[in-house]
């Protein structure tokens, strides 16, 4: 299960980093969404399938780990290019985890975006953002990376 909120950022917010890494990730279907990802953080590198239910605040999300020769058997599968994605994480006051991504950097499509993750959808709900975050799109359907997806090029 997964629960989260969305917001538009302007652009990485000025606190302490906990990672930084490079994302890719492409999606062999949109409904059910199924996603394949990659993930380097310094010299190491992991791959992800992920299926996710419908839904907005609150969805089903399986992940399962791929070995490198299975993510780049279902990579040639892809009908368009990757995003690319430079994510960064840093900690909230609060304890909680604010996941930032300027997703095809250098692009015209270029945009930045958060999400914080919770535990329980009450967490979820009570959950006061702070000023640096933008516009809330949790429940906005085109601001999900599949309908980004989707209107790439």
């Amino acid at each position: 299960m997964e629960i989260e909120r969305k917001f538009l950022l302007s652009g990485f917010p000025d606190l302490p980093e906990l990672e930084r890494a490079e994302v890719f990730q492409g999606y062999l279907g949109i409904s059910p969404e199924v996603r394949i990802r990659s993930k380097r953080v310094g010299e190491a590198e992991t791959y992800r399938l992920c299926f996710k239910g419908e839904g907005s605040l609150v969805r089903e999300e399986i992940e399962l780990d791929l070995d490198k020769a299975t993510f780049e058997s279902l990579k040639k599968l892809l009908p368009k290019p990757m995003i690319r994605k430079e994510y960064r994480i840093y900690r909230l006051e609060n304890g909680l985890r604010l996941e930032c991504s300027r997703v095809d950097p250098g692009t015209d499509t270029e945009f930045y975006y958060a999400e914080v993750e919770f535990q329980d959808q009450q967490q979820a709900e009570i959950f006061s953002p702070p000023d640096f975050l933008g516009k809330e799109v949790t429940y906005d359907g085109s601001y999900r990376m599949k309908a980004y997806y989707q209107r790439k090029k």
